[in-house]
């Protein structure tokens, strides 16, 4: 069996007396996508800077294809490719310009790196803008050449540090697809984001991570199936004053009632059969039902779940 594409464990970083990571540990097969997750400041982009070999951890290991971050760092960058949060291009420079001198600075031949950067300004539908300099590219435009950069030697490995982070919606699908792409042709991908949507659409795995520590690892679906969030909503052919109490028993919290009497929610666990018993409830109450329906946790509802939790701990440890 092949080593993982990525491979992380005990990584711990600290700047001053502030701990960024404190042992965090994950892993990616080849040709898979990681989301790391986590709110600001948890960590995410310390460690994307350490497996790109731009900081030193203070302890732990990481290694990218099975070469060390730390021992081995020419290995690792020649095998890596990094997008960070914010475009690395020259506003001077056209975007043709700007991959082809990234190519010529990698080692590229003139002629070879002037044919990859049509290859990508193609790929990313930048070609009619090619020869335009990138002052005047828009906002959307400019993600999605800086992405182009970070490909232009073909790197098995990618690293995403919120690629899509204030692109309107429709750069924001593009963008997926050329992951979805990358994904295809056998990179592996380290994404971290803010969009939770984006994780759930584009990822095989979530890490998410809160005060350095890793508090939740799965794939979207598990992470789904673990949570306790999900939502009962009825609609009520009539008002019913007891609807609630008849309900409560059945639902995992507080049930809400909407001011005309007509709708009911509550948090409820991931039971199956669970709106039948609802109905059946309320039917033989002599309560009416219209419409039930049981929704199931979103991401963000997942996360929220995780990282309220552990606000709380830490608060409470603080005290």
């Amino acid at each position: 069996m092949s080593p993982p594409a990525i491979a992380v464990s005990g990584l711990t970083k600290s700047f001053g007396r502030t701990r960024v990571l404190n042992g965090i540990g994950f892993t990616a097969a080849e040709g898979t996508v990681l989301a790391l997750l986590g709110p600001n400041g948890a960590g995410k982009t310390t460690a994307v800077r350490i497996l790109g070999t731009l900081l030193r951890p203070d302890a732990g290991h990481a290694e990218i294809l099975g070469y060390d971050v730390v021992r081995e760092p020419q290995q690792v960058r020649s095998l890596i490719g990094l997008t960070g949060q914010y475009a690395a291009v020259d506003d001077m420079l056209s975007g043709r310009e700007n991959l082809s001198m990234i190519g010529r600075l990698l080692g590229q031949h003139a002629q070879a790196a002037r044919r990859r950067a049509d290859d990508l300004l193609s790929a990313f539908d930048l070609a009619g803008s090619a020869g335009q300099t990138v002052k005047a590219y828009s906002g959307g435009m400019r993600r999605r050449l800086d992405l182009a950069a970070s490909l232009v030697t073909q790197p098995p490995v990618l690293f995403l540090d919120e690629p899509t982070t204030g692109l309107d919606p429709v750069s924001r699908q593009r963008v997926w697809e050329v992951i979805r792409e990358l994904i295809g042709s056998g990179v592996t991908l380290l994404l971290t984001t803010q969009y939770l949507d984006e994780a759930d659409a584009l990822a095989d795995r979530i890490v998410v991570v809160n005060h350095g520590q890793v508090i939740a690892d799965g794939t979207p679906r598990e992470l789904k199936e673990r949570s306790r969030s999900a939502h009962v909503e009825v609609t009520l052919a009539e008002p019913g004053p007891e609807a609630a109490e008849v309900i409560a028993p059945l639902v995992g919290g507080q049930v809400s009632v909407s001011a005309d009497g007509l709708r009911l929610g509550a948090a409820v666990d991931n039971a199956p059969g669970l709106a039948t018993a609802v109905v059946r409830a309320l039917d033989q109450a002599g309560i009416l039902t219209d419409t039930i329906e049981v929704r199931q946790p979103s991401l963000d509802d997942v996360f929220f779940a995780l990282t309220g939790a552990a606000e709380r701990e830490s608060e409470g440890a603080a005290a």
